[in-house]
């Protein structure tokens, strides 16, 4: 069977190659976004600030999902290029079987601990309940939720991108159904949200794992695992980008919440939630076309196709740099429209919102080349340049950032926190660019 990554594309082909996975990650921000409304509208801004601070556990959950999908999809997609194909379902195979494993030690960890886990969320004594049946209630959706994210890789990688989003769609509707359903018909509030995340999240595991069983004639499929440790560290160790950006979404996430808690209150915690719904939400787009080209670039990598390769590469930066700026018009243009999805015109949380989202917006600029930047060196199997390049754009710059700039000129100070690291960040995957172009050859 032709496996579609071969494929010489053209610069429309690419993008309606990758255009399953940029929908599918939009959806997926859209019903994330969904989830906050109706907890925002129906139950208040305190309960959406406790499903914030609850949130980053969540989050390193999904941030090892999306670790082993990315660094094992590139392992996966390198080796169908060198002709494996029997190995790379056996690995393939493997690294599902750690999702379950490494799912049950979430949930037991996670049960065994969970107030001091959510007091160092930073979790008072207002928004500690709220946050305790938030992360209580997810747990048990730790294994879904790690196939889930690997299985969003993978489809690309077995070239079935298509059922990748129709699962995404499916499990968006059925989380948006169930959030109305919970929380406004049943009045289930906190708890009526996970539980509407968690049951959609059960669709694209569940079909995901079936659809790989029995997928026999497709390109990839279970077959009997081969032990390999190598295997699991090598998409680990390469995955680790991709972990780095969702641990530090997670970890910022936090320091937002302990910076604006000091400078706002509750109100404060509650229009950064609204920030970081909608920065995920617009990035989701760069977020998906890297998740979608970046099997194409690791199997012409493997094929040791170097013409494809800087074909790709140029196509990449052309469609990065235009919607970097796309994004960027459309968040400062309509930041109070935006805002006003969350919260009433006229309330303090509203004015937070739409005057922080006008400065942080400015980071959208920078951003595509930085997530483009980290995919493809996910792809090439360079994983310790991957996860520099997500560490100072996630993490590093922008915790310096949160950790000085507050304390010189104030709440503005956390609005521009972000957008200074995404620059500094553009600048350091500039370098590595330049510095790697002669040994992968995408220049």
């Amino acid at each position: 069977m032709k496996n579609s990554l071969e494929k010489d594309f053209n610069f429309i082909e690419l993008l309606k190659f990758t255009l399953p996975t940029i929908l599918m990650m939009i959806f997926t921000a859209t019903y994330s976004i969904v989830d906050g409304f109706f907890v925002s509208r129906f139950v208040g801004t305190d309960a959406l600030s406790s499903v914030n601070i609850a949130f980053p556990l969540f989050n390193a959950t999904l941030a090892i999902g999306v670790m082993i999908g990315a660094g094992g999809s590139a392992l996966i997609a390198k080796k169908m290029g060198e002709g494996k194909e029997q190995e790379a379902k056996e690995n393939f195979t493997l690294l599902i079987v750690s999702c379950f494993v490494i799912g049950v030690i979430i949930m037991v960890a996670g049960g065994l601990n969970m107030e001091a886990l959510m007091r160092f969320l930073g979790a008072d004594d207002k928004l500690l309940a709220g946050c305790m049946i938030y992360g209580y209630l997810l747990l048990p959706f730790a294994i879904p939720t790690l196939l889930q994210m690997a299985f969003q890789y993978w489809f690309v990688t077995a070239g079935k991108a298509d059922l990748g989003l129709k699962l995404t769609v499916a499990a968006g509707i059925a989380n948006m159904v169930l959030d109305y359903l919970f929380i406004v018909v049943f009045e289930w509030g906190i708890a009526g949200a996970a539980l509407a995340t968690g049951s959609g999240i059960l669709i694209p595991s569940m079909v995901g794992l079936v659809f790989f069983a029995r997928n026999k004639s497709g390109t990839l499929h279970l077959v009997k695992p081969r032990w390999d440790a190598q295997v699991i560290v090598k998409s680990c160790t390469n995955g680790a980008s991709e972990m780095v950006t969702e641990l530090s979404n997670a970890i910022t996430t936090f320091l937002y919440n302990i910076v604006m808690m000091r400078l706002a209150g509750s109100d404060g915690v509650a229009s950064m939630t609204i920030i970081l719904y909608l920065d995920f939400l617009l990035k989701s787009a760069l977020l998906g076309f890297a998740m979608g080209v970046g099997p194409v670039f690791s199997y012409n990598y493997g094929s040791q196709d170097h013409e494809k390769l800087k074909k790709f590469f140029k196509y990449s930066l052309k469609f990065v740099s235009a919607t970097s700026a796309c994004l960027f018009t459309f968040a400062f243009l309509f930041a109070p429209q935006l805002s006003g999805i969350f919260a009433e015109e006229g309330t303090v949380v509203y004015d937070l919102a739409e005057k922080g989202f006008k400065l942080y917006c400015f980071g959208f600029l920078f951003t595509g080349i930085s997530i483009f930047s980290s995919a493809l060196f996910t792809a090439f199997s360079n994983g310790a340049v991957s996860a520099t390049i997500s560490f100072f754009r996630t993490f590093l710059f922008i915790v310096v950032g949160l950790l000085t700039l507050p304390n010189i000129i104030g709440i503005t100070g956390a609005w521009i926190a972000g957008p200074t690291g995404e620059f500094i960040a553009m600048l350091v995957s500039l370098l590595f660019l330049v510095l790697f172009r002669k040994k992968y050859k995408y220049l």
